[in-house]
């Protein structure tokens, strides 16, 4: 038996390992990480009116079966369904409004199509996949509100990049301190390109997170994108802020930490990113959501 088999074993004491314990990096620096979202929102049912305060309200009622209905045997990819809003009184409205609540999602689009057509709104209900659409004139007219059933609403495919460039003109000059930006405009060029040809393409990514991007080519890459006039705001696990851009079926999508902090940038080449997209998934359980609402008010 050698002699280090009689190495007598010592107790590590308290406090000798853990936090605090150990020294700093070499350089003086500490790793500060970035927090990630910490509250994800979750489906809770809107508060509901007693179902004697109902009684009478029959229009309002047999809309949200109507919509429980569609909402049964819509698939993804189909058109979407429209229930108009605007022929109920303040109080069947009030009804559908509060049986339905406001999800996580909300849609801005300024000048729809660019004529002149004042604002278009879409508010994501608390049934995914069901939408409040409103459209307003530039006098302050109520042009449209209605509901529908789909995956986003249907002016967002429309309108999003109703005048957008199919192209970006690839200067030879870069400003100061630009180093990167140039090739990512010639990889979205030809991604925009392939889509323009084929309606099948894949959707492509470029996470500008992961790139070697100085403040000079992200400050050159948005003015050369600009922005279109289509906004969209997720809030569903911290913030998701997605904005058309000025080139065909470019998508900027940015998502935010609870502290606000921007934690991913990319942009996405496609018709719509797919954190704006209700899946079928929700659709069913949106229906599933709708009967358990109406059986509480009946």
């Amino acid at each position: 038996m050698s002699d280090d088999s009689l190495i007598p074993v010592r107790p590590i004491p308290a406090g000798a390992i853990g936090p605090g314990t150990q020294p700093d990096e070499t350089d003086g620096a500490e790793l500060d990480y970035l927090s990630m979202p910490d509250e994800m929102q979750t489906y809770r049912q809107p508060p509901l009116p007693e179902p004697e305060e109902v009684a009478g309200l029959t229009e309002g009622m047999w809309l949200l079966r109507a919509l429980q209905q569609l909402l049964g045997g819509y698939c993804i990819g189909a058109l979407p369904q429209v229930m108009d809003l605007r022929a109920l009184d303040a109080a069947n409205l009030r009804l559908v409004e509060d049986s339905l609540g406001e999800g996580e999602v909300s849609i801005r689009c300024d000048d729809l199509y660019q004529r002149g057509t004042g604002q278009t709104t879409a508010q994501e209900t608390r049934l995914a996949g069901v939408w409040r659409v409103r459209a307003i004139a530039d006098d302050g007219r109520l042009d449209r509100d209605v509901l529908e059933i789909s995956d986003v609403p249907g002016f967002v495919r429309d309108a999003a990049f109703s005048c957008a460039r199919s192209a970006i003109e690839l200067q030879t000059d870069w400003p100061e301190g630009v180093m990167n930006a140039p090739g990512v405009l010639a990889e979205l060029n030809d991604y925009v390109a392939k889509r323009l040809r084929n309606d099948d393409v894949p959707t492509h990514i470029i996470n500008l997170t992961l790139l070697p991007q100085s403040e000079q080519d992200l400050a050159f890459l948005g003015k050369r994108l600009d922005a279109g006039g289509l906004s969209i705001l997720s809030r569903g696990y911290g913030n998701c802020r997605i904005t058309a851009t000025g080139l065909q079926d470019v998508w900027r999508v940015q998502f935010y930490n609870s502290d606000d902090k921007l934690i991913l940038n990319t942009l996405e080449v496609t018709d719509v990113p797919a954190a704006a997209l209700a899946a079928q998934e929700d659709i069913d359980d949106s229906a599933v959501r709708l009967r358990e609402i109406l059986n509480a008010l009946q």
